[in-house]
Parts: structure tokens; sequence; C-alpha cells
């Protein structure tokens, strides 16, 4: 496959199916080599490329649908995306629905955060996690009328909730 050019007259959509075919390919391998079975779906929105990894078995996935498994297969594929196509990728990676899992787990941070300022605590910090997961976060808490930013640096930034 012939690596993105962006700025040579390929288009944003060519890029992000070039993304994500490398993507796709690159987990593909790696379901080979594990010995699993699953079926691979691309979506593109907000100009970032989506791959979910689906088992209609179910249990299969599993092993690899742990929250710090995901995040370090993510990272490994952006990897293998940016040395093919020379091109950063952003793209987010989901595992048996581990991204779902993830969601309802930062919504029950975020509801107790929240909680415990109504109960007059002045702010809520929440544990270190991702700039994705952070991003999601920070929609949550506006969603619900509150304040958040971001603190720390690296491995440590984490989000903290005010009124």
């Amino acid at each position: 496959m012939e690596p993105a050019a962006g700025g040579n007259g390929v288009s944003a959509d060519q890029d992000s199916r070039d993304e994500a075919d490398i993507a796709a390919d690159y987990i593909e391998e790696l379901l080979d080599i594990c010995d699993l079975d699953g079926d691979i779906e691309i979506d593109e929105r907000g100009g970032r490329v989506y791959l979910s990894v689906t088992d209609d078995e179910g249990d299969g996935l599993r092993i690899l649908a742990k929250p710090d498994t995901v995040n370090a297969l993510q990272e490994l594929t952006r990897i293998a995306v940016q040395t093919e196509s020379g091109e950063f990728s952003r793209l987010i990676l989901d595992i048996g629905g581990s991204r779902d899992t993830r969601v309802t787990e930062l919504q029950r941070l975020v509801e107790t955060a929240i909680d415990r300022i109504q109960g007059g605590s002045p702010s809520a910090s929440l544990p270190p996690m991702s700039s994705y997961e952070r991003k999601l976060v920070h929609d949550m808490v506006s969603e619900r009328g509150f304040r958040s930013e971001s603190h720390g640096e690296g491995r440590d930034r984490h989000t903290v909730i005010t009124r």
C-alpha cells in the first residue's frame, strides 16, 4: 500500500481510508497471531477513525478487552499506522465493547464526583486517564452544568470537577 501523503493532493477522506486500512490490517494480523476470531468494523467521525473488533461468540475477545490492554493495543496500532503512512494517527480502538464499558465507568465516576460537590465539597478529582477519556469526562461534566479542568502532567494528568 502506498503511504498517504496528506499534502500531495490526497484528500482527508483518502487519508482516513488509508489509516483505517492500515489499522485494520494490523489488528487482523494480531488476531491471527493470537488465534482469535473477530470482525473488524471501521467508522469515521469528526475526522477520527474508529476501529471496532467484535466477536459473535461473545467471550473470544475478553482477554483483549481489558481497558489497559485496549489502550496498549490502540497505541501500538497508532504506531503501526504512523510507521506505514508517515502520518500521526488519532484512531480509537474498541475491542469487544470495551469503549462502551469504559464510558459507563466514566459516567459513574462523574456522578460520584458531582454528588460529592453537591454534598459540600468545593471540588472533586478523578483518577488519571487518557486524553480521549478526559475529553469524554469534560463533555459529561459540561452537560451536567459543572466545570472541569485537566491538571497534572503525563500519566498523572487527571480531571478536577468544580461548580
